[in-house]
């Protein structure tokens, strides 16, 4: 996975600063997510590693936060406890850190699963937020927050991932093919692989799926993507015949639909 960086979150929207703001909030943080597997009563432990690549003290508060997501796939974070959160099992090893000038910090955290939880999945983020710094055109200073995102599934807790439609979606600009994936299992699912195409005009395309997670519960929208060199023009002629197999964490759905406008 690559690395995460920082460059001023304005809460949670993405400002791109320069000069000297830009200098005393800049890190870059690995990795981006948890993706793990824990049994009741196991203690799971794991590090996030933040590189500073500042000439100056990069000075963050830590704290876990619950999140979801909107219908867009956008991520809302919310301090106070969902119903139903497992953040009380969480332990991080300090809520406040300094990583020196051009220098790296390893920062622990752990999860205490209760004996008692079943199988569920465990969602949460650790928050990393900077000092507040001035920024030219800003009326108030602006604080860098990122959170990096663990999915623990806890017991036997699975995705159960269903195609439930086809069409087509609008991804910068560009008409693609996609699948309405329905997941009726206990844990999130993100698709995997490449699976074959054919479009109206007889062209064959390879495609492979965008790696948006779909919660537990969810429907969502999933582009393919054609698999192509970056100076190979992409014409799509719809419908477009879909049809192959995709995986997640070790078990695969069958694919065979049209897609069209």
């Amino acid at each position: 996975m690559k690395p995460l960086t920082l460059r001023c979150l304005a809460l949670l929207a993405l400002l791109v600063l320069s000069g000297l703001a830009q200098a005393q909030f800049s890190a870059q943080i690995m990795p981006p997510r948890f993706e793990d597997r824990a049994k009741p009563g196991d203690v799971y432990r794991e590090v996030i590693e933040i590189s500073n690549i500042a000439p100056v003290p990069l000075r963050l508060t830590v704290a876990t936060a619950d999140w979801s997501l909107n219908a867009e796939g956008g991520v809302a974070f919310q301090a106070s406890l969902a119903e139903d959160s497992c953040r009380p099992w969480t332990a991080l090893e300090a809520t406040e850190i300094e990583v020196p000038p051009n220098g790296k910090r390893r920062f622990r955290f752990e999860v205490r699963v209760p004996q008692d939880a079943g199988s569920r999945q465990c969602r949460f983020a650790v928050m990393f937020e900077g000092e507040p710094t001035p920024v030219p055109g800003v009326a108030v200073p602006v604080a860098g927050r990122i959170g990096i995102i663990v999915y623990l599934d806890v017991g036997d807790a699975r995705a159960d991932l269903r195609v439930v439609g086809s069409g087509v979606v609008e991804e910068a600009g560009r008409p693609m093919p996609m699948l309405r994936i329905q997941n009726a299992g206990t844990a999130h699912g993100r698709l995997e692989g490449f699976i074959d195409a054919t479009d109206a005009t007889g062209e064959r395309w390879t495609l492979t799926p965008s790696g948006n997670p779909i919660l537990p519960g969810a429907t969502r929208d999933i582009p393919l993507y054609p698999v192509v060199n970056d100076d190979e023009p992409v014409v799509l002629a719809f419908p477009m015949k879909v049809s192959g197999k995709l995986e997640w964490r070790g078990r695969a759905i069958d694919i065979d639909v049209s897609a069209d406008r």
